[in-house]
């Protein structure tokens, strides 16, 4: 299935998220190609009132009949500016909706993906990907579809207009179109074929490493390193650079060959019509078919502008319905069970799990089992990269696995419905995000039906005292407005607010104290006590204080469980924990003091 998505075009996906508005797409196609016969009906009106004119030159009241060949022309005219405004608005509707449906069904699927899938990307390009790369798809279904039905029309009408009147002239008029075509192909073929998707990654990257590099400028300056921290940058600048500059002088040739070539009909039309003149027994009638293939060429050379800008545009969807189907490729979390399962208890257990990472070759965890018993405290703790916020990550189903079995209550987490899951969990994550919104609905945010006197006991376990009384308006205050900041471990404080809160049965605290300092680490493990009491929690920590009074530590190291036990145990074992545990105490009676001169 897979398969055919990718070989159907762009313009067929886009049919399909048109949805019912797919029949209104049709009917501006077939309205905008009959505008475009209509806007050829007046030359041959031009054409009768030439031949008119010039048949009556010797009796000039003759051509009086003929201002109704101009009444007709102009009629057919206004029809054909009618029809093609009828043709835009019915396409117009239709590239909103689509647009409008293909942003939906992206966010909507977003909302079923891992959650740990947004860790993997950038929140710019999935914006980009959704919103610019949808609006991209605008253009081509307002504009340049319509347009390019009305271009592929007309050549069917004009070559038939071109060989009635005179086939010579009209064999002349053709040539320049079929150079044209040729030409751009030229452009739009070849390696030039996938320039948007080059473009497009080169855009992103440009914008990702600009980013980066604002965002980098305070270490930047502190360490003095703006020339090679600018590399990555300017590196990013020159791939875009040279981009740009090879697709336009990739096309500079042919688009100076297809813009004279349309211009230079005249160049051949009017020698070929002087030398049929002089060997026509009847020269006005030459005149007067010169004269018309005079005014008809130009509309020629705007048929084939049109369809340019159409494979422009059409080029840009494909690489939009692109982006998007990348988004719509990645799979989903299936539930089994969309009801409510009843649970043995809010125990965890992790058996024989393993797990890799999209994109990754080797294994986070490989054959991990583990069991946490109800109202027990586990830790984690190991060398960075051994996997301890993987193991954390599959419970409340982040991602996972690919081998094992995550259960919380004895049941599998794949078949409890996402709302029931996130209802048994509550996290702290050591990077805490606060919204822009007052101090109240960032704590209530974790119980949004909770009342204001349920939210200041929260923050009151949350040992979050201090942080209301140090601004006037309390649990009102505004963060991130007029000044009001929090710092980190203010900000974890809040967190444990939201989770305390919550009340969930199983608590997950990833790095909490990490960017705390001492005063602010004495609170949060206040904190943790009110949190955690009576709770099912598993705790991953690099400060081994924080982890001593746990019921059970397991060490993870290379994805795989090497050592478990009470803290006693481990360190008696004189193995890594034992290593770990020496090296945390040996830093924290490290002093900064004066060298000693002898």
């Amino acid at each position: 299935m897979e398969g055919n998505k990718k070989k159907r075009s762009s313009l067929a996906r886009l049919m399909e998220y048109a949805g019912g508005h797919k029949k209104l797409t049709i009917l501006g196609c077939a309205l905008s190609g009959i505008s475009a016969i209509l806007a050829m009906a007046p030359y041959i009106c031009i054409w009768y009132v030439a031949r008119g004119v010039f048949a009556s030159l010797s009796n000039l009241s003759a051509a009086q009949g003929l201002i109704q060949y101009g009444w007709i022309a102009l009629g057919l005219a206004v029809a054909s500016m009618l029809v093609y405004f009828g043709a835009l608005m019915c396409t117009h509707l239709a590239a909103f909706r689509t647009a409008r449906n293909m942003r939906s069904t992206a966010a909507k699927h977003l909302v079923d993906v891992p959650l740990g899938y947004f860790s993997q990307s950038q929140s710019g390009k999935l914006r980009k990907a959704i919103d610019d790369n949808a609006g991209m798809t605008e253009s081509l279904l307002a504009h340049q579809l319509p347009d390019l039905i009305g271009a592929i029309v007309t050549p069917f009408a004009a070559i038939i207009l071109l060989f009635v009147f005179d086939w010579r002239m009209g064999l002349i008029c053709l040539i320049p179109i079929i150079l044209a075509v040729y030409l751009l192909t030229r452009m739009m073929g070849g390696k030039n074929a996938r320039f948007f998707s080059r473009y497009q990654k080169a855009l992103e990257d440009l914008s990702a490493e600009a980013t980066e590099y604002v965002r980098g400028i305070p270490v930047v300056k502190v360490f003095q390193q703006t020339v090679y921290s600018f590399k990555s940058f300017y590196s990013s600048i020159l791939s875009y650079s040279k981009l740009a500059e090879d697709y336009s002088m990739s096309c500079r040739n042919p688009m100076t060959g297809f813009t004279t070539v349309l211009n230079s009909t005249f160049v051949l039309l009017i020698p070929m019509g002087m030398i049929l003149c002089q060997g026509a027994s009847d020269g006005f009638a030459v005149l007067v078919d010169l004269l018309f293939y005079i005014l008809f060429t130009p509309m020629c050379a705007l048929m084939m502008t049109r369809i340019m800008y159409a494979s422009e545009a059409n080029m840009e969807a494909d690489e939009a319905v692109r982006k998007l189907d990348e988004i719509m490729e990645v799979q989903p979390l299936g539930e089994e069970n969309g009801k409510p399962i009843s649970l043995r208890d809010s125990g965890i257990e992790l058996k024989h799990v393993t797990f890799t990472y999209p994109g990754s070759v080797s294994p986070a965890l490989k054959d991990v089992s583990f069991v946490i018993p109800q109202g027990s405290t586990v830790a984690l703790v190991g060398p960075s990269g051994g996997g301890k916020t993987t193991a954390a990550s599959l419970i409340p189903r982040f991602w996972d696995p690919q081998e094992g079995q995550v259960l919380v209550g004895g049941v599998d987490v794949k078949r409890l419905p996402s709302q029931q899951l996130m209802e048994q969990v509550a996290f702290v994550f050591q990077d805490t995000r606060l919204f822009k919104t007052s101090l109240l609905e960032n704590i209530r945010a974790a119980r949004p039906g909770a009342t204001e006197q349920e939210v200041l006991k929260a923050a009151h376990l949350a040992q979050c005292d201090d942080i209301l009384k140090k601004f006037p308006n309390g649990l009102n205050t505004m963060v991130g407005s007029k000044g009001t900041y929090l710092s980190g471990g203010e900000c974890q404080r809040i967190a444990l607010a939201r989770a305390i809160l919550k009340d969930a049965p199983i608590i997950v605290l990833d790095e909490a104290t990490a960017f705390a300092d001492p005063e602010n680490e004495a609170l949060i493990q206040k904190a943790f006590e009110a949190l955690t009491r009576g709770k099912t929690v598993l705790m991953i920590a690099h400060r081994l204080s924080t982890v001593q009074n746990a019921d059970q530590i397991l060490v993870l190291e290379d994805g795989r469980i090497t050592e478990q036990g009470t803290h006693q145990q481990l360190v008696e074992k004189q193995g890594t924990y034992a290593k770990m545990w020496k090296d945390y105490r040996t830093s924290a009676q490290w002093k900064v003091g004066k060298e000693m001169r002898v």
